[in-house]
């Protein structure tokens, strides 16, 4: 039987309170924490309101050089009802998008980027719910 849900991604940072507040600035609450890997790590579960733990980050122990994203790592997209709302509240935040606000493509969704403390994007997409 295939899949029948994304359970969670997980991306490692190094500073467990400039993630926190950057991802609650997102609208994540901080759900779980547990030590792991023989007590070597700690992973704190995130997620929206209304939904699962979708975001686990992940502090090893001891670590602190930047993590390689690497050329694999795409983003995280986020559904957003208002952009340019959203973006006047983060900046009120200190978090500023890459570049303006830009279609997709021809009649497609207003998007933009983000980036989190460790270089990880995240794509913010206008989506208006009827």
């Amino acid at each position: 039987m295939p899949a029948k849900e994304i359970m969670h991604t997980c991306i490692r940072v190094l500073d467990e309170e400039r993630s926190l507040e950057f991802y609650r600035a997102l609208g994540f609450e901080a759900r779980d924490r547990k030590r792991v890997g023989g007590d070597t790590a700690t992973i704190i579960f995130m997620g929206l309101p209304g939904d699962g733990n979708r975001l686990e980050l992940t502090l090893n122990d001891g670590r602190t050089e930047p993590y390689d994203v690497g050329t694999g790592y795409g983003h995280i997209a986020l559904a957003i009802e208002d952009l340019g709302e959203e973006l006047a509240r983060l900046a009120g935040l200190g978090i500023l998008p890459e570049r303006s606000p830009y279609q997709s493509g021809p009649g497609g969704s207003l998007i933009c980027f983000v980036g989190d403390p460790d270089g990880y994007r995240i794509e913010l997409i206008q989506v208006r719910r009827t």
